[in-house]
């Protein structure tokens, strides 16, 4: 049997690791660690019951863990009948997503399977979903929990179901043509060419690494399994509330990457910068002071709102190029311009172009809109320029069995 080399670090039987291409046909399994050292014999035991008599294969861990993972995978790696690579990152960019990125970058399998190490992904369906894609000539297979045969009942509680349909739902209603024949998005227990993968294209923020891959590769034919979601093996749910958050902040990435849709989200937010702003007109007012003045300081909550938004949610990816006392500064300093331009604009479209003031004024704010996302885009949050990444900690070293 031939494997592929993945540049990280190989473990288990010395014959296997002494290869060159891989078969057709024959599988990476890529998966991303965190504190996971609990699982990984009982992971590495089902994977050998279940794939070496039918599957050419090799596992790569992907590392990002504080605890003794990384050791117990060399040693459970020593009972192993494929080899087993560990690739340890010191910094964890881009979360558990980032994690696969990487692992993806160094497969040199046909296919690449995608599972976690928690068993919650049962081992024994990997060989399917390569079979599958092999029968339908598919980039894309899908381990899915919401067609016949599928089940979530490892999902704990009604608060993480609710919470998986609720994601389920809004990422397939953002994007209904890129998520088209695939019912479970929210899957992380997938098998994709290697062909079909761009890792360079890819810009994952947390661990929904198939709702990234799905919208920016592009796979054309896509076919799902069905799998029943198990119980946690051992250990705790990475789950919680910040990576709920950052999950939203990757859908709102997703969806707009192109400048159009950008311009559409920044004027959305810029509509709910009505509210801090009246509602600090309506205080400043009611306390005395003059409108005119008012006007002016009350636009500036209008601006803090706006910006606030537009970190967080539509140049997230885009922050580091400046500090962020800078990007406040640039923001504002457009915001309030954009006050300034447009009683010149009106006056101008009224005497030159003799329109009536009403289609002025409103000319003119789109116009100015425009000008003013367009000035943001490229004043305040400039493209990032690509930086080396960072190299991960790798170990050449064979341990024979």
């Amino acid at each position: 049997m031939t494997t592929p080399r993945t540049g990280a670090e190989e473990l288990g039987d010395p014959e296997l690791s002494a290869t060159q291409v891989a078969e057709p046909g024959a599988v990476t399994i890529v998966v991303p660690t965190y504190n996971e050292s609990g699982n990984i014999r009982e992971l590495l035991r089902r994977l050998t019951d279940s794939v070496p008599s039918r599957l050419p294969c090799e596992v790569l861990f992907v590392d990002d863990s504080t605890d003794d993972t990384p050791d117990v995978i060399r040693s459970a790696a020593q009972d192993c009948p494929f080899p087993v690579g560990v690739l340890h990152r010191d910094t964890p960019d881009g979360g558990l997503g980032g994690a696969v990125v990487e692992g993806m970058r160094r497969a040199g399998s046909d296919w690449i399977v995608v599972m976690d190490a928690d068993l919650q992904h049962p081992p024994a369906l990997v060989p399917d979903l390569v079979a599958a894609g092999e029968r339908a000539g598919a980039d894309l297979v899908v381990a899915s929990r919401y067609i016949r045969g599928g089940s979530r009942e490892g999902l704990a509680g009604g608060y993480r179901i609710a919470v998986s349909r609720g994601a389920t739902w809004l990422t397939k209603a953002l994007f209904p043509r890129r998520l088209r024949g695939i019912s479970d998005p929210m899957s992380g227990f997938f098998a994709i060419r290697r062909s079909v993968v761009t890792a360079d294209a890819l810009k994952p923020l947390g661990y929904k690494i198939l709702l990234e891959l799905a919208v920016r590769c592009r796979p054309e034919t896509v076919t799902e399994v069905p799998f029943v979601f198990q119980d946690r093996f051992a250990g705790e749910s990475k789950s919680t509330a910040k990576e709920g958050m950052r999950f939203l902040g990757h859908l709102t990435g997703l969806r707009t990457a192109s400048a159009m849709a950008r311009m559409v989200a920044f004027g959305l937010i810029g509509l709910t910068g009505f509210v801090p702003n009246l509602l600090a007109l309506h205080l400043l007012t009611g306390a005395g002071m003059h409108y005119l003045p008012a006007e002016i300081v009350a636009n500036q909550f209008g601006v803090a709102w706006n910006f606030l938004l537009i970190e967080m949610l539509l140049f997230r990816d885009r922050r580091r190029h400046r500090h962020w006392a800078d990007r406040a500064g640039r923001f504002a300093l457009l915001a309030n311009a954009d006050l300034l331009l447009r009683i010149p604009l009106i006056a101008l479209f009224v005497s030159w172009l003799d329109m009536a003031v009403l289609p002025a004024t409103a000319l003119a704010l789109l116009t100015t809109f425009v000008v003013r996302f367009a000035a943001t885009e490229a004043l305040v949050y400039l493209p990032r320029g690509k930086s080396a990444p960072r190299a991960a900690r790798q170990d050449m070293r064979v341990t024979s069995s």
